[in-house]
């Protein structure tokens, strides 16, 4: 069964970094394009960074040049460096994963890991 589990969040002051890593986990053949999703309290969730199968990458205005999406292909494992950190930051951060080919269930599918929270606060 595959599965999406977040670590890294905390809390940071203003101008902090923080680095974000999602394992995929599961008997996994194939995974298309990840990204991270964050949503703050009383908002809906919003794509943060996208990371595409040619490796190419878009991010949300707010964090053009604070953040870094990456990938290691070889652990399934998805990362989000996170620098400058503000305050609107805030937010449970989610994994998402599209077009997961898996050992016992065919075609492909979609995946979200559960958050985690990041706090950006003095």
């Amino acid at each position: 069964q595959v599965q999406l589990v977040e670590s890294g969040g905390g809390l940071v002051h203003p101008g902090g970094s923080l680095r974000l890593s999602c394992d995929a986990t599961g008997s996994i053949f194939r995974i298309s394009t990840m990204a991270w999703y964050r949503q703050a309290p009383g908002q809906p969730r919003e794509l943060v960074a996208f990371l595409s199968s040619d490796g190419s990458t878009k991010y949300e205005d707010s964090v053009k040049g604070r953040f870094t999406i990456s990938r290691d292909n070889a652990r399934n494992r998805l990362y989000l460096q996170m620098n400058n950190l503000k305050p609107e930051d805030t937010a449970v951060y989610f994994c998402n994963a599209e077009g997961v080919v898996a050992a016992g269930r065919m075609g492909e599918y979609g995946y979200w890991g559960e958050g985690t929270q990041v706090t950006v606060s003095s």
